[in-house]
């Protein structure tokens, strides 16, 4: 690899069996920018501009793990979430763009709405990317999380430091909770991202999802896919106020069931809402 437009040859012929070519073609240039500190903008405009043998290491040593399908962000050691920076490793999930819009959605709902939101509850929040973005537009709002992970935790915290704001995080086990109902203060919002992937579900996924990110934020038992799902609305009954609003990311072939979870458990104007891609995978209700 001596030029730039060598480094996409290489990766071209190195991750065909891995990735498409749009994917390649995105993951080199996110590399290459990493590693040359080039934006993206110049290594398209300069496909001849030369590397140094340092940075033709580095790309080497990155490409010969992203064959392995280990995720390009957990190489990097960050991404990007709704605007902001995030450190990412595999002890958390790599943050989504579905999951950017389920922060959008409660970003409207809460402007939009006349409840005075003071507090607001993430759980099972993993790098911290939702409670952290929810706190950085809502900078007057008290923003908790938990998560039954420690490292997970230990991240989210570092990411609150890295964006510069205020989270409470804390470690607690939704299926078992320790605070819930404990006379906690009640809060106006709760959201969450919660595992949904079914077994079934898995054997649909690529293998840098499967093989690399942590299956405790992924998986649920084949035979109870909504298991968090029950979990959770049973502590917004305990800890959302009246009129509160419960904000879930969910499977997409699961909308109507957990659309009908919610209503048996007495919530109401639940909205079932698609994402860019058309697909049922996120749900708004009111205690």
């Amino acid at each position: 690899m001596k030029t730039i437009k060598d480094v996409f040859t290489v990766f071209k012929q190195g991750l065909g069996g891995v990735y498409d070519a749009n994917e390649t073609e995105s993951l080199t240039l996110m590399v290459i920018n990493e590693i040359t500190s080039l934006s993206k903008a110049q290594i398209k405009a300069f496909p001849e501009k030369e590397i140094t043998i340092e940075q033709a290491e580095r790309l080497n040593t990155i490409l010969t793990r992203l064959q392995t399908g280990e995720p390009v962000q957990y190489l990097l050691g960050h991404t990007e979430f709704y605007g902001l920076p995030f450190k990412v490793n595999p002890s958390v999930l790599i943050p989504r763009p579905e999951t950017e819009e389920l922060v959008d959605w409660a970003l409207t709902s809460v402007g939009s709405c006349k409840l005075a939101v003071s507090n607001i509850l993430d759980i099972g929040t993993g790098s911290g990317c939702i409670a952290i973005s929810l706190k950085k537009n809502l900078p007057n709002t008290s923003v908790s999380a938990i998560d039954i992970s420690s490292g997970a935790l230990e991240t989210a915290k570092q990411n609150a430091d890295l964006n510069e704001v205020k989270v409470d995080f804390i470690q607690d086990d939704i299926l078992n909770s320790k605070i819930s109902g404990q006379g906690n203060e009640k809060v106006e919002v709760i959201i969450s991202n919660p595992p949904y992937v079914t077994l079934y579900d898995k054997t649909q996924m690529h293998t840098n999802v499967t093989d690399f990110e942590p299956h405790s934020a992924l998986f649920v038992p084949e035979d109870d896919p909504l298991i968090f799902y029950k979990a959770i609305a049973d502590f917004a009954l305990n800890n959302l106020i009246d009129n509160g609003l419960l904000f879930l990311e969910i499977n997409e072939s699961l909308g109507d069931e957990t659309v009908d979870l919610l209503q048996t458990k007495g919530f109401r104007n639940i909205e079932l809402r698609k994402d860019m891609s058309g697909r049922d995978r996120m749900v708004k209700a009111n205690r």
